[in-house]
């Protein structure tokens, strides 16, 4: 009887899904595990074989979970509104959900071939209006929530409404615009609705405003920080610009403080935390206003280093920042128009990184210094962004490198003072940037003073003159929430004289409309322009056609859609109740599963989808609808599984290609080849293959200079990438090896965490384990199992690997638990073992490994059904405890023969055993030892 991998897993899948094997209940006595992954993209490309890496990672710990007895809820579904689909779209005329079911379809195909269990009942996908319509309402709770500083939570704008209708805002203390006008009950109460709700849209936790966006012409959309790699767009690589633009925005910077110490409860890497909060980016400082000299404007900076103040040599703005205009002088306009020009063609993300080069133009206008009222010059730099603090730094160059170099990259130009000195130290060659170790002078009130008393002393001061205060900032921007694009989840929005309006939840979801063109519309409104069926009936409250907007009854729609993050956001509690019609979840539902116990995904979302997924799980929990305030537990962040490109190398000026032992020492040009081209394993070039693949046809009549009669390529580890044709698809290692060999071999590789290369050729050792396996259990003629007692060693080496293993899985150590099942089953191969009481408990502990093959060894020990759910083995100390030594017994130092002793034997009795010994009288020739030296457990030597 042979082991027939694709026999096998074909029944096994087929099993699994007639069955439901894996379906969860959210009714349950059994304790409850959530392990999940994150949530994938279906791309047109399908998966490589660096794709499952995480998900046979969380596969393994949730088989292991349902051994342990647990209710496992082990979900998967598609996050499938994106850019890639839309652009797709834009070249082929083809609707993107057309494309997106085709391409969700593959990867079903293909993850159903690896065998994962997989909850298949609960499957979501974003880009459904049976799951945006909650992403709908979800955006209405935000639009219909404040930010209380009191409680510190959201809470329904109603309440809010009450303390303006009493009180008026003066005491309201919100999470807010800035400079909001006060106003008392009187005349809340005597607004107008409509001025009412303009009010109200600066406090809302989602609003409208101007802000400054990344926007890509080529894409015609908005693109979000993360979205920009090196100043362009990361899909396609276009340029990207900022600019104003009315946007709905989050306010994501009320839960700055909130998302800050809730990393202190969570089990995530050190360096996940980190990059979180550098991204939210928490100071202790000061608010410090200056008035600008012949104008009625001020300008506001905050400072963690109040102490400095009398150290101000200029000022510098953000080039976008709304004063330049207001305060550049017309002798200086032309250059401030041409540096805002330039500086808009640089992301945010490059103008931070960048800190090397220095750049800015004086706008002609002087600032006011608060205590010396000396005058101070206004400068613009693109290294001060306006969405970070209030866009405008005052520049302390003695005590800042930044503003040192800058002050000394314009020294002796218009509009560039000698930097000032406040402290008792020398500057001549750097700035002095420490907190200790000097006085202050030159600084007024200040001199003879330390950092710590200098700051509580200008803090007194400022706000004794009203021109400061102390202040917490964050680096933390609220979050740009519209994007320019036709595939996204519809706003529930309608427009009444320009102000938005809120569709009831019991009319949505708002269903994507048709529309003939993916593009923004000529004079340049998003791709819902095109639209012809795309206003609100608030009457029908139904969708109807735009020619009927009359603005009195029927109203235009939003034109924007909802960014990719928007159905990411929340996606983990729909998985908990995903048949729910009229809730996103049943209150129920979220008691009982409360948040992700595992969650598995790559490290490039730590500032994207990890931020604002906790943003809205903190948020629904204010709001009453989620259970806990962190959505993930535990993270994990898989590595890359690299790819092993091949290279054939082209000399410069002609199309002669040297194979890879014969480049040394000459000007040849590496040119990526298709691994369907090349021998995986001795590394040859099938060269009529290579002249024939489309790629490259250039080189049919190529003279190729060969070794030994053969071309050797060369090989290099690089990103597993379409472009570098080094992708390794699942489906061949399944078809030629199986599905669990490719399982055990993707965690054989290396630790789960780190990147590590691709290499077919080590695929086949895994290979002939799972043979050898199988051996164990059955020969050409069926089962070999026997029901007699196993011996010692077989129960060692069986416990041995039960302990190894579950420590591995709950260290997530799964490379180890690989090897230790091949010693075991080397082991027991050897011991000629054939036992059922150590078979059955190894198919056991293979199975969140290898689950296929050990679904079939449990029926051939004539088990019926599904071993998922059979409890793991307990390990017992008992059976690796040494009761038999086996000692090396030495004569002046040299071994010359062993045996085999009880532990518990004395040094007295191991003497009288080793003397009486035939082996011993052999040696000693009817000698007398001068010593004999035993040490239980360890040694014997026979001196002299």
């Amino acid at each position: 009887m042979k082991y027939h991998h694709e026999k096998i897993e074909a029944k096994w899948q087929q099993y699994w899904a007639e069955n439901q094997t894996f379906a969860a209940s959210n009714n349950s006595d059994k304790p409850k595990y959530f392990v999940l992954d994150m949530f994938p993209y279906p791309s047109g490309a399908g998966l490589h074989v660096g794709h499952p890496l995480g998900y046979i990672a969380s596969d393994i710990v949730a088989r292991y979970k349902r051994h342990q007895g647990f209710n496992v809820l082990h979900p998967q579904g598609y996050d499938s509104f994106g850019l890639p689909a839309e652009q797709y779209a834009i070249q082929t005329g083809q609707h993107p959900e057309k494309t997106t079911r085709e391409n969700i379809t593959r990867y079903r195909e293909q993850l159903d071939k690896i065998g994962f269990s997989f909850d298949w009942s609960r499957e979501v996908r974003t880009s459904n209006p049976d799951y945006y319509k909650h992403t709908q309402w979800i955006f209405i709770q935000l639009f219909e929530s404040w930010y209380n500083k009191n409680t510190d939570k959201a809470e329904n704008i109603s309440t809010l409404i009450e303390l303006f209708s009493s009180e008026g805002n003066a005491k309201v203390n919100a999470v807010c615009d800035e400079n909001i006008a006060s106003f008392t009950a009187t005349e809340w109460n005597a607004f107008s609705s409509e001025q009412q709700q303009q009010i109200l849209l600066q406090y809302r936790l989602t609003y409208l405003a101007e802000t400054e966006v990344n926007w890509c012409p080529a894409l015609g959309t908005v693109l979000a920080n993360d979205e920009i790699v090196n100043g362009v767009s990361e899909r396609g690589g276009h340029p990207v610009i900022r600019k104003k633009m009315t946007q709905w925005s989050m306010r994501i910077s009320a839960y700055a403080e909130r998302l800050l110490q809730g990393l202190e409860t969570i089990d995530w890497s050190e360096s996940i935390k980190e990059s979180q909060r550098n991204w939210i980016g928490k100071s202790v400082g000061a608010a410090v206003t200056f008035k600008v000299k012949n104008h009625d404007e001020v300008i506001d900076v905050f400072t963690t280093r109040p102490d400095t103040i009398f150290g101000v040599t200029f000022m510098t703005l953000a080039p976008e920042h709304e004063l330049v205009a207001k305060i550049t002088t017309l002798e200086q306009k032309a250059a401030v128009d041409a540096y805002i020009e330039a500086t808009a063609k640089r992301s945010e993300r490059e103008r931070m990184a960048d800190v090397k080069t220095i750049s800015g133009v004086f706008t002609g206008a002087y600032a006011e210094h608060p205590f010396t009222k000396e005058a101070i010059p206004v400068w613009i730099g693109d290294y001060v962004l306006a969405g970070y603090g209030t866009g405008a730094v005052m520049a302390v160059p003695c005590g800042d490198e930044r503003d040192y170099a800058f002050a000394n990259f314009f020294k002796g130009t218009n509009g560039m003072p000698t930097i000032k000195n406040i402290f008792n130290q020398d500057i001549s060659e750097a700035a002095f940037n420490e907190k200790s170790g000097f006085e202050f002078v030159d600084s007024d009130f200040l001199n003879g003073l330390d950092y710590k008393s200098g700051t509580k002393k200008i803090i007194e001061e400022l706000e004794k003159i009203g021109a400061g205060n102390a202040k917490v900032n964050y680096r933390l921007r609220d979050a740009v929430f519209s994007r320019q694009r036709y595939w996204g989840e519809p706003f529930p929005v309608y427009y009444v004289n320009g102000l938005p309006q809120m569709i009831d939840k019991k009319h949505l979801p708002i269903v994507l409309p048709e529309v003939e063109k993916y593009l923004p519309t000529e004079d340049g409104q998003p791709p819902l322009g095109n639209a012809t069926t795309w206003a609100w009936d608030s009457v029908q409250c139904s969708v109807v056609s735009n020619q009927l907007i009359d603005d009195v009854t029927i109203f235009p729609l939003e034109l924007n859609t909802m960014p990719g993050w928007a159905g990411s956001s929340w996606y983990w509690m729909r998985y908990m109740d995903a048949h729910n019609e009229n809730e996103f979840a049943s209150a129920d539902a979220l008691k009982y599963w409360e948040n992700v116990d595992l969650y598995i995904g790559g490290s490039e979302h730590a500032t994207g989808h990890l931020l604002y997924s906790r943003f809205w799980n903190k948020f629904l929990k204010d709001r009453g609808y989620a259970p806990t305030e962190e959505p993930f537990k535990k993270l994990i962040n898989q590595g890359m599984i690299l790819g092993m490109s091949a290279f054939v190398y082209r000399s410069e000026d002609s199309k002669i290609l040297y194979s890879k032992g014969l480049i040394k020492d000459k000007n040849v040009h590496p040119i990526h080849v298709d691994l369907s081209c090349i021998n995986d394993i001795t590394n040859e070039l099938d060269i009529e293959k290579f002249k024939a693949h489309p790629l490259y046809t250039d080189y049919a009549n190529a003279e190729f200079v060969l070794e030994d009669g053969k071309y050797i390529v060369g090989r290099e580890v690089e990103k597993m990438s379409k472009s570098k044709y080094n992708v390794v698809n699942p489906d061949d290692i399944c078809e030629e090896y199986g599905a669990d060999t490719l399982r055990l071999y993707e965690m054989f590789l290396g630790p789960l965490e780190q990147a590590k290369p691709w290499n077919t050729a080590g695929i086949t050792g895994v290979s002939g384990f799972l043979k050898k396996l199988w051996r164990l259990y059955f020969d050409d003629n069926g089962s070999v199992i026997k029901d007699e007692e196993p011996t010692a060693e077989m129960y060692k080496s069986l416990h041995k690997t039960i302990k190894k293993v579950t420590e591995d899985i709950e260290n997530f150590s799964f490379n180890t638990s690989v090897s230790q099942f091949m010693i075991c089953v080397n082991e027991l191969q050897q011991l000629k073992c054939n036992h059922r009481a150590i078979l059955e408990p190894l198919a056991i502990i293979v199975s969140p490994y290898a689950p296929h093959i050990a679904e079939e060894l449990w029926s051939g020990l004539g088990h019926e059904g599904s071993i998922s759910t059979v409890a793991f083995p307990k390990f017992e100390e008992k059976y690796l405890v040494e009761s038999e030594k086996e000692y090396p017994v030495s004569f002046n130092g040299k071994m010359r023969f062993t045996i085999k002793l009880p532990l518990d034997l004395t040094a007295a009795q191991i003497e009288e055993i080793v003397m009486a010994d035939e082996r011993t009288q052999n040696q000693l020739q009817g000698r007398t030892p001068n010593k004999v030296i035993i040490v239980p457990g360890k040694i014997i030597n026979l001196v002299g």
